[in-house]
């Protein structure tokens, strides 16, 4: 049997950091409901936004939320009048102060999100499931990728019968640390039943920052 691992949990500490920064001893139930309240939020508010991940970090009166969105104007809103009142209403979940911050991605198509995102869309649009994964892992590499898989899985173009397809382009060396891999989940809600799209990204190695050797101790007097 397989043992699947996902790809950010395997990595944090090495490669990757956590999404969520902030420790708590009593309290920590009550901090996390808060989280995925704020989470949440974010998904339904900015449905269209190409929002990829966010990551909140708490002080002891302040919560920090950073949005990572491939269209910041639409977070941001004209004059900032969306960004004000988003951050507003996650201020009604929180009894702390709340800052928000917005942070672009530059090359959504290296994004593994906002690649399995687009490719739902498309799905839901009833464009044919082979189409849209070839076109997504073409833009991929085009960008720059060393490597790019993606799988889909259910009532593939309507059939009875649920089924898995693949497409796959270069390396995804998903045993490696030092490996910067994105990944991506999404379910495409279309007429005839949910489909689950899955989207591997490899964007090459992390190498980690080595320690200066330590000064060797000066022998003692008299040895």
């Amino acid at each position: 049997m397989g043992h699947k691992v996902h790809p950010y949990g395997f990595r944090i500490g090495v490669s990757r950091g956590w999404t969520a920064n902030w420790y708590a001893d009593k309290n920590y139930s009550d901090l996390l409901k808060e989280d995925f309240a704020i989470r949440d939020l974010i998904d339904r508010r900015l449905a269209n936004a190409s929002v990829s991940h966010v990551e909140i970090e708490r002080g002891i009166n302040h919560v920090t939320v950073t949005i990572h969105t491939a269209k910041p104007g639409i977070v941001i809103g004209k004059g900032g009048a969306n960004v004000e009142a988003l951050r507003q209403q996650i201020g009604r979940l929180s009894s702390r102060k709340v800052k928000l911050e917005i942070k672009e991605i530059r090359q959504p198509e290296l994004d593994a999100q906002l690649v399995a995102a687009n490719i739902a869309q498309q799905l839901s649009r009833r464009i044919a499931f082979k189409k849209a994964m070839k076109q997504s892992v073409q833009r991929t590499m085009k960008a720059g990728a060393k490597g790019v898989r993606i799988a889909v899985a259910g009532r593939l173009g309507g059939a009875e019968m649920a089924r898995r397809e693949w497409e796959r382009e270069g390396r995804i060396p998903l045993g490696t640390l030092r490996a910067d891999i994105s990944y991506g989940q999404v379910h495409a809600h279309t007429t005839y039943g949910r489909i689950g799209v899955k989207v591997w990204v490899y964007r090459g190695d992390i190498m980690p920052e080595r320690k200066a050797p330590r000064e060797a101790a000066p022998a003692p007097a008299g040895a």
